[in-house]
């Protein structure tokens, strides 16, 4: 008896990560995972590793060590080629909890999620209107 392997990984969001990862596709994207909005900009694992990287690469020793390990990762993610893909990576991501404000509402900040738990996504990334920018000031 021949048995199907089952995944609960969308194909075509694993496609745009599988481009995202080998032809640097950038994409603006908002995920539903889980009743949460997950909105940002799509970037390669590469690129990600790499923000990383920099981000710690002036502190501390174990900071530096840390930079060192993601500057590895950045690399190694490079040459992964068409290799089954199991995770997605964000920057400036916003992340709406069923709230209008999206927490952090501060920041460009890095996400990273299985691919696996992603319920569903559109393209695009949600803006917050200028009304809400002014109620936060």
């Amino acid at each position: 008896m021949t048995t199907i392997a089952q995944t609960d990984k969308d194909s075509i969001l694993e496609y745009f990560v599988r481009a995202s990862n080998t032809e640097d596709l950038s994409l603006d994207i908002t995920l539903n995972v889980k009743g949460a909005l997950i909105s940002g900009t799509m970037i390669s694992a590469k690129e990600y590793f790499e923000i990383l990287s920099g981000k710690l690469e002036n502190g501390s020793k174990s900071a530096q060590k840390l930079s060192e390990e993601f500057a590895a990762a950045s690399d190694a993610a490079e040459k992964q080629d068409n290799r089954e893909v199991d995770y997605i990576h964000m920057k400036n991501t916003r992340v709406y909890c069923g709230d209008r404000h999206p927490t952090p509402s501060k920041g460009k900040i890095l996400w990273r999620g299985k691919l696996d738990q992603i319920d569903g996504f559109f393209p695009g990334k949600i803006s917050e209107s200028k009304n809400d920018s002014k109620e936060e000031s």
